[in-house]
């Protein structure tokens, strides 16, 4: 156990090491920061904290930096997550209220929150095991040209052009989209993947390049939609840490091309939506990840759905701004999938 001066140092050399990327001297802390105390009482502090593995000399002689452990223990000690900026929460609104669907909403998600943080943000789309099939539409765009429209009741819109082997009728058109509009809607993805191969026998055969090519169709687009994804914006900045990767940055790269990677990331983690966790370190076992740190919550959609949010990082990153980010930027995702009905 640590005293709750030595916790105070702590939290100190944290965030003048996020600051400054320079190991934190007892000389420093006292000439920064109002303890009260002298540099030798500091150095004890300081000792106790090294003993505990919460921090650790870098060099010989040098000051200290965080280890794992020691950013573990600051970010449980956060009592309070540094609040938005007036004008940070009204560029969200703004920013994600002008999407035009689910696509456009994530994209946007990523790209503010990796301005904000200037970490790596990561969106997942809900969870699309549990979504139903809201609507099916389907649109002649020439002769032999059509657009399918599927639409689940998590906010999902897929469109798909495709090519028919003879001209299209519109009341033929019209004929098939009610047919399967009756049989699919409001069945959950999985449901209609397995119902999509009877459909044929109720379809009507005189229009049978039309169903053909639309079943095929469709069965691509739920079969997309079923699966987990991710969507990913700032990769860029990792150049800009660089240094805080020993070695090279390319491991965190390769982990993050491999989805499958972070989806099972956010799931060990178990994130409640609304609560935001850290993942630091060597904390998770994702290959590559070692030197990195992984904050994330949960966000909600219409109709169930249920994702992550979160934003990827070295272990050096301001915790508290990014916390209070992905907290804000989720919270906002919640509130506009849950009212809206894209």
């Amino acid at each position: 156990m640590v005293s709750e001066r030595s916790l105070e140092v702590l939290r100190v050399i944290v965030q003048d090491y996020v600051a400054s990327h320079e190991p934190v001297g007892s000389k420093a802390i006292v000439e920064r920061h109002s303890f009260g105390v002298s540099a030798a009482t500091i150095r004890n502090d300081m000792a106790q904290l090294e003993e505990e593995e919460l921090i650790t000399a870098p060099h010989t002689s040098s000051g200290r930096v965080p280890t794992d452990k020691g950013y573990r223990v600051f970010v449980d000690q956060l009592t309070e997550l540094r609040p938005l900026t007036p004008a940070q929460r009204q560029a969200i609104e703004s920013f994600l209220g002008d999407a035009v669907d689910l696509d456009d909403v994530l994209a946007r998600t990523v790209r503010l929150l990796s301005q904000f943080t200037s970490q790596v943000a990561l969106a997942q789309y809900p969870s699309f095991g549990s979504a139903r099939v809201r609507h099916i539409e389907m649109v002649a765009l020439g002769p032999t040209r059509l657009m399918t429209v599927l639409i689940t009741d998590t906010g999902r819109v897929d469109q798909r052009l495709l090519d028919v082997a003879t001209p299209i009728d519109d009341e033929a058109l019209a004929e098939v989209r009610g047919r399967v509009n009756a049989e699919l809607g409001g069945l959950a993805l999985a449901d209609a993947a397995a119902k999509l191969p009877n459909l044929p026998a109720v379809l009507p055969r005189e229009h049978a390049d039309l169903t053909v090519a639309v079943l095929a169709s469709l069965g691509e687009q739920v079969a997309a939609n079923r699966q987990d994804r991710l969507v990913m914006a700032g990769a860029a900045n990792l150049a800009r840490t660089e240094r805080d990767f020993r070695g090279s940055i390319y491991p965190v790269l390769e982990a993050l091309e491999e989805q499958v990677t972070m989806l099972k990331l956010f799931s060990e983690m178990e994130i409640e939506v609304d609560a935001v966790r850290a993942s630091i370190g060597h904390e998770h076992e994702a290959p590559g990840l070692g030197e990195a740190s992984v904050v994330a919550t949960g966000y909600t959609t219409t109709g169930g759905g249920r994702a992550h949010l979160g934003v990827l990082g070295p272990t050096r990153m301001d915790y508290s701004n990014n916390m209070a980010a992905v907290r804000a930027v989720a919270r906002y995702l919640t509130r506009l999938l849950g009212e809206d009905d894209r």
